[in-house]
């Protein structure tokens, strides 16, 4: 399932396409994905204009001029591709369920292969309660995650790391990948007890944590089966793994020596090194 780099890189590839931009129109060719497609899809979206393009978590936030915010969610397999103006307009294929085109002529492609993407509608004064949004964490890339936070929020929890860092109402968008990786930089092993992490490594996680997402959003994400940039291009954030996928291979820190491990936590495979994570 896309993370949010790959998430954060959609919709940095839709932002110049379609913000202060006015949908010439909005097409949903099947009632549902993952969830009932709002009828009024077509009618709303048609003829408004959109301001700005935001991410919260995994969610992209397409914000209108009428206060009408459209929540996109990829799901697992959930691609957007942008086909400009003035260039051959392919036909829909079985899995393209929403079209946009915009004054300019660009067509917007939602293609969705097993459905389990979304897309909703709420508003400017209904976001911070709306079911999908209302309980989500602070923003590993924003001000407000930081040591305090998230050591206060690892105090009491008696799961493990890695699982905490998971929960969304903790920190927001962090998955399976890129919770690897950032374990693996801070020497922290998957299966250790949250509480048990020191403030010390506390301190030193945040900054990996971010830099982690950080690189990955400049390699355009990572490309693990369905996923792909808006440009059809694909991420290549995957070359630069240290421990997702890596199951007996060494270690690459330097002086280590180990190899790395693979567990399976919550039926997701956690890759390790038994060596330098402990």
């Amino acid at each position: 399932m896309p993370e949010l780099p790959e998430v954060e890189t959609v919709r940095r590839g839709l932002a110049p396409v379609l913000e202060g931009t006015v949908i010439k129109s909005a097409v949903a060719r099947r009632p549902d994905l993952r969830i009932p497609i709002p009828t009024d899809f077509s009618a709303r979206l048609t003829g408004n204009k959109v301001e700005r393009l935001t991410r919260r978590s995994k969610y992209i936030l397409i914000e209108c001029a009428d206060g009408l915010i459209v929540i996109l969610h990829l799901g697992m397999s959930g691609r957007v591709t942008i086909v400009p103006a003035g260039t051959p307009i392919p036909e829909p294929g079985k899995h393209d369920h929403i079209i946009l085109v915009t004054e300019r002529g660009d067509h917007i492609f939602y293609n969705d292969t097993r459905r389990f993407g979304m897309v909703t509608f709420t508003s400017v004064s209904g976001m911070a309660s709306h079911p999908l949004l209302k309980d989500i964490g602070p923003e590993p890339l924003g001000n407000s995650f930081n040591t305090n936070v998230l050591g206060d929020g690892l105090r009491t929890r008696k799961s493990a790391i890695k699982a905490a860092l998971l929960d969304q109402k903790l920190v927001a968008g962090l998955g399976n990948i890129y919770v690897c990786e950032a374990l693996w930089r801070a020497g922290i092993h998957p299966a250790r007890i949250a509480q048990s992490v020191t403030g010390e490594e506390v301190s030193k996680l945040v900054p990996i944590i971010r830099d982690v997402l950080a690189e990955a959003i400049e390699a355009g994400g990572s490309t693990l089966k369905d996923y792909a940039r808006t440009d059809g291009e694909l991420g290549y954030f995957q070359h630069s793994f240290k421990a997702y996928g890596r199951e007996g291979e060494g270690c690459s820190k330097p002086g280590c020596g180990g190899t790395v491990e693979r567990i399976v936590q919550q039926g997701r495979s956690s890759f390790f090194c038994g060596t330098c994570q402990s």
